[in-house]
């Protein structure tokens, strides 16, 4: 199993080509700073603003954040994201956002070592190993370890929705 966990971490630090926190793995920025300097992260700095979540994420923390990509989020249903981004469905798009947040800095190898991890919304996310991938829910991380000031980002290819 630890050989398996190793080459799990080894392919998500190694394996992806997105150049995020290259050469900035002790970066002050706080977690916001760091998704919206990557770029890939329109709609959910968007998404973050409408939940009023901005000023929690820039705290001292440490959070680990499954960051949802904007190609995650252009994946959800026609209509859906523009629906949770009314003002009268802000208790929705906070809960579903705050279940990508868990208190406390988890790295990859934190994480693939876990069946479950308790977010901020109080659900949990199902951890998967399968194969050379770690799974959150329906969920892959893409990126792992993403150093920010205040924890540390794991991006997702999807975004993971709360149990009803």
């Amino acid at each position: 199993m630890r050989t398996k966990i190793a080459v799990v971490i080894g392919v998500l630090l190694l394996g992806s080509s997105l150049g995020l926190g290259q050469g900035k793995r002790s970066a002050p920025k706080d977690i916001v700073d760091t998704a919206v300097e990557a770029g890939m992260f329109k709609t959910l700095a968007t998404a973050l603003e409408a939940a009023g979540l901005v000023e929690t994420l820039k705290a001292k923390g440490p959070f680990t954040v499954f960051a949802p990509t904007d190609e995650a989020f252009a994946k959800l249903p026609p209509g859906t994201l523009q629906d949770l981004l009314k003002p009268e469905n802000k208790a929705k798009l906070v809960s579903i956002l705050t279940y990508h947040v868990v208190a406390g800095k988890l790295m990859a190898a934190d994480v693939a070592k876990k069946r479950s991890i308790k977010t901020l919304n109080g659900q949990a996310l199902e951890i998967q190993v399968v194969g050379n991938s770690v799974m959150v829910d329906n969920a892959k991380v893409i990126k792992a370890d993403i150093v920010a000031g205040n924890g540390v980002i794991h991006v997702i290819d999807a975004v993971v929705l709360p149990k009803q």
